[in-house]
């Protein structure tokens, strides 16, 4: 394998917009005036004609990609995550989902780790707003190449999906060219003492994680949910039996995202097990270095293996 390359998934969000703007002539990027920072320049350098700047007009570039979609068009359209769900929530919800248009949304700068542009600029409640949407599909890479496939399967996907990039640069956790499949969760890192579930970058924080309590002789699972909608049910409920004890891990609100998820299929199907959330605690995220900000809410890979001890004891 080739050195591994640390990438935002936003900058592969916007090489894999520009490798399929040839192969597919439907496909059509809509901005928010941010291009620069959501990387869809990267499309409008190769294909110019099919590449639209709505301005600072979220609600309206939503409604621009439903007509465009009813035209057979295949629109991506990209902001900050903190806008894209929020100030464009009632478009999605009534012209996107309801109207069950073919519009892809691809919300770039979720999280903690936007970093210094604060917690106005920090969506931490995103997941939850759009896994609560009738038909959405929500899709959180973990890495570039993991990115890379979202964007050409949701360009292929017929339907709304929802896709979370990050900012900052992450750890490439896959080989090039890994092939994934639609709606199922992987596991990262076997174990049989407790099962991490995580998505985004924190799937790098929990594998560090592992490794730090492999050293104690702790045996943690890392499982990567990637698709937090459809959720892999039966992939979840197979590795918490398999580990008797479950972590979840998110840049992200611990309400209604991927540990709410969890525990709802945990507590559906009667499995008393250990569990603990990971994630910010009805709080906003707040100025600082990514690295800080990571420490400072418990979501660094020692903060994480220090919960997994703590969880562990109640096994």
């Amino acid at each position: 394998m080739s050195e591994k390359i640390k990438m935002a998934t936003r900058e592969a969000y916007g090489k894999a917009l520009a490798a399929l703007a040839p192969e597919m002539p439907e496909l059509v990027v809509l901005d928010a005036d941010l291009s620069g920072s959501t990387k869809t320049k990267e499309f409008a350098k190769v294909a110019p004609e099919r590449f639209f700047n709505c301005g600072i007009a979220e609600a309206d570039m939503i409604g621009v990609a439903c007509g465009l979609a009813s035209c057979g068009k295949v629109p991506f359209a990209s902001s900050f995550a903190v806008f894209a769900a929020g100030r464009a929530f009632e478009q999605i919800r009534n012209s996107v989902c309801y109207g069950k248009q073919n519009v892809k949304i691809a919300a770039t700068h979720a999280g903690i780790t936007v970093g210094e542009d604060g917690g106005t600029h920090q969506a931490i409640e995103d997941i939850a707003i759009m896994r609560s949407l009738p038909g959405m599909t929500v899709l959180v890479p973990s890495d570039w190449v993991q990115a890379m496939w979202a964007v050409r399967a949701a360009a292929e996907y017929k339907g709304p999906v929802y896709l979370r990039l990050g900012r900052l640069a992450a750890p490439q956790v896959y080989e090039e060219d890994r092939k994934f499949e639609w709606g199922k969760g992987l596991l990262v890192r076997p174990g049989k003492d407790i099962v991490i579930f995580a998505c985004g970058m924190m799937v790098s924080e929990a594998l560090t994680a592992a490794e730090l309590l492999a050293a104690e002789g702790v045996d943690a699972a890392v499982a990567d949910i990637f698709s937090i909608k459809p959720l892999d049910r039966e992939f979840v409920l197979e590795q918490a039996r398999k580990c008797g004890a479950v972590l979840s891990v998110e840049e992200h609100t611990v309400l209604g995202g991927l540990g709410s998820a969890v525990a709802e299929t945990l507590a559906e199907a009667g499995l008393g097990l250990p569990f603990a959330r990971l994630g910010l605690q009805d709080q906003f995220g707040q100025s600082g270095k990514p690295a800080q900000l990571l420490q400072h809410y418990g979501l660094d890979g020692a903060s994480i293996a220090a919960q997994v001890k703590a969880l562990l004891a109640r096994k």
